[in-house]
């Protein structure tokens, strides 16, 4: 029933350009897209209010483009990948010494937070796209197949991003006083 909600308020926001209709969108999906940024930034609050906001307006700017391959949710999640991979791509380009600088000190100040930075912090040793199949698959409980149509990855390469990503982080917090029971 959700699905078929999510392509009636799609429909209206094409044809009749109902505003309201996407704001429904918006709602429901806000959270778990700024859940989604929240997670692969490593807790940057901030960062993630930002591009969750870019990707609500990629997505309104691109809604007459969703051609109902795929759910409402992948579409806007593969919006919100591509969204977050601009942003590496541009922030490496552009990486320089405060950059670091400012991460260092935030890393330090994040050690000082308690379990939930420690997720973080175990999250930021993982490679983007595990970081990503590892978000989407264990904190968004969105399936492998979904996972696969967001990343662009077949279904096998999605798996191995999850074992390895899993097995990173079993063996940071486990380093960082963690049982693995």
């Amino acid at each position: 029933m959700s699905q078929l909600n999510d392509i009636s308020l799609v429909a209206q926001v094409v044809v009749f350009k109902n505003t309201k209709a996407f704001d429904e969108l918006v709602k429901k999906y806000q959270s778990p897209i700024r859940r989604f940024f929240l997670n692969l930034t490593c807790g940057d609050s901030e960062l993630s209010d930002d591009l969750a906001q870019d990707t609500f307006i990629k997505a309104y700017t691109n809604i007459a483009s969703f051609k109902n391959l795929s759910s409402f949710s992948t579409w806007l999640y593969r919006i919100a990948y591509n969204i977050f991979y601009d942003y590496i791509r541009s922030r490496k380009e552009t990486n320089d010494l405060d950059a670091r600088e400012v991460d260092a000190i935030s890393s330090v100040e994040q050690d000082n937070l308690g379990q939930k930075m420690d997720v973080y912090q175990s999250l930021k040793t993982l490679k983007e796209i595990e970081r990503t199949c590892i978000t989407l698959f264990y904190m968004e409980d969105v399936s492998i197949e979904k996972i696969a149509g967001i990343t662009g990855c077949p279904v096998g390469t999605v798996k191995s991003h999850l074992s390895r990503g899993k097995e990173k982080l079993a063996n940071y917090l486990n380093k960082n006083g963690y049982d693995r029971n």
